[in-house]
């Protein structure tokens, strides 16, 4: 993510040691019920309920961020149905020397601890942004989006700026998330300054699910270099919800890295008016390519159980 909504001169935010591993597949159930991930060592993990996910992930951090893990975070809950969530954390604050990773780590961290021991946001994504962007006190600013399925199918997504969601039946997205932008590469973002976004602010929708239901959620890193009909494709081609994770993060580095690639990102900078030069366009140039990110992938199937 590229752009701040507010630029400010801030502090120095505290420091934070990331975890080793920060690609990861396949989660296995442990005796907590909460399992906050931002970097973690590859497992299963299988949600309880009658109506519940499967949820696998992976996370390919920028190239010049592989050491650090990058700046987008992820939770995966047990709690009801389940609980998704990524944050991507606006790069812009390096700028002003604030690492761009801690708010949204802070954030999710809050997030994660809120979701089964707060009776008022555990069946309302909403509220749960509101609580955990209360809870942050690192400087910076992040784009959030939170799902959370109930037992009888009923997903709840609250999401501000530009990670998304989408739901696959039957081999059709037949839901999606919209970004949110203030303008092109600036989207919406909860921030520690008073001027950002809120709850408030957030787009909530209801999806009704049933068993095989596949979603798909990721930070813009995902939706900037694959399309709709890649990610379709993919998502439906493996049983194992951990192999379509690394198989969609997997095409959406390769993308971003081709500059010859007409990805997503650069056809709509294209649409806004974001194109080479003019000299350029009279040799015929325009301009490509996919666009280097942190890639989250949360790939989710419905299982009755």
């Amino acid at each position: 993510m590229a752009a701040l909504a507010l630029h400010a001169s801030v502090p120095q935010s505290q420091p934070f040691i990331p975890l080793p591993s920060f690609s990861l597949s396949k989660f296995t159930q442990s005796s907590n019920r909460r399992t906050l991930l931002f970097c973690a060592p590859p497992q299963l993990h299988h949600v309880r309920s009658e109506m519940s996910l499967c949820v696998g992930t992976h996370l390919i951090p920028h190239p010049n961020k592989a050491l650090t893990g990058g700046e987008d975070a992820f939770f995966v809950s047990s709690y009801s149905g389940g609980v998704i969530a990524v944050a991507d954390g606006v790069s812009g604050w390096a700028e002003e020397n604030v690492d761009p990773s801690l708010f949204p780590r802070e954030f999710l961290a809050n997030a994660s601890n809120l979701v089964g021991n707060d009776d008022e946001v555990n069946n309302d994504p909403q509220i749960l942004l509101r609580k955990a962007h209360a809870a942050t006190s690192a400087t910076g600013s992040a784009t959030v989006i939170i799902a959370m399925m109930e037992r009888d199918g009923m997903l709840k997504i609250a999401n501000v700026g530009d990670c998304g969601l989408k739901v696959i039946r039957k081999g059709q997205i037949i839901f999606s998330t919209s970004p949110q932008e203030h303008f092109f590469d600036c989207p919406y973002q909860l921030s520690s300054e008073r001027v950002g976004q809120t709850f408030l602010d957030a787009t909530v929708s209801n999806v009704e699910l049933i068993e095989g239901d596949i979603l798909v959620m990721g930070s813009d890193g995902l939706f900037d270099n694959v399309f709709d009909y890649e990610i379709v494709a993919t998502a439906t081609k493996y049983i194992d919800v951990g192999e379509a994770a690394k198989a969609l993060a997997n095409l959406a580095s390769s993308h971003s890295a081709d500059k010859a690639f007409e990805s997503p990102y650069s056809l709509e900078a294209r649409s806004k008016g974001y194109d080479v030069p003019f000299w350029k366009k009279m040799l015929g140039m325009k301009l490509t390519g996919g666009k280097l990110d942190d890639i989250t992938v949360l790939v989710g199937q419905v299982v009755s159980t």
